[in-house]
């Protein structure tokens, strides 16, 4: 039994490429959104030195983030910090808080995939710096 070869353009909401999929915006960190279904949402996170993405959580998502290029600070919970880097795997599970910051000299670039969906987003910024 031989395969049929089709072509990779009729997978298009499929098969993602990579290169294609990076953006950067100075005026904030960039979310470019793969896909969506019922299950899942998929998502490219592109940000540069400096950039944030603000301490959250989803009441019923879990959400996890595979960091393909760059070293940031990432927040596990409000008043918390620790490194990521290129190849790091970070989950958060259904209420669990995270977010973080590009403090680094370079891009970072980390592919996110939440669900269910829909994730929801309950923002905890307020209560990240207070001291």
């Amino acid at each position: 039994m031989s395969l049929e070869m089709i072509a990779r353009e009729d997978l298009k909401e499929r098969i993602f490429h990579w290169p294609q999929l990076e953006q950067f915006r100075d005026e904030a960190a960039t979310k470019t959104i793969l896909y969506e279904t019922s299950n899942t949402v998929g998502a490219v996170w592109c940000m540069k030195p400096g950039q944030t993405l603000p301490i959250h959580s989803h009441s019923c998502a879990d959400d996890i983030w595979v960091v393909i290029e760059g070293i940031a600070e990432f927040y596990p919970e409000c008043g918390k910090k620790v490194t990521i880097k290129a190849g790091d795997i970070v989950l958060a599970r259904a209420g669990e808080k995270h977010g973080m910051t590009n403090t680094s000299d370079a891009n970072f670039v980390m592919l996110g995939i939440a669900g269910p969906t829909p994730i929801g987003f309950i923002s905890h910024e307020a209560q990240h710096f207070i001291a």
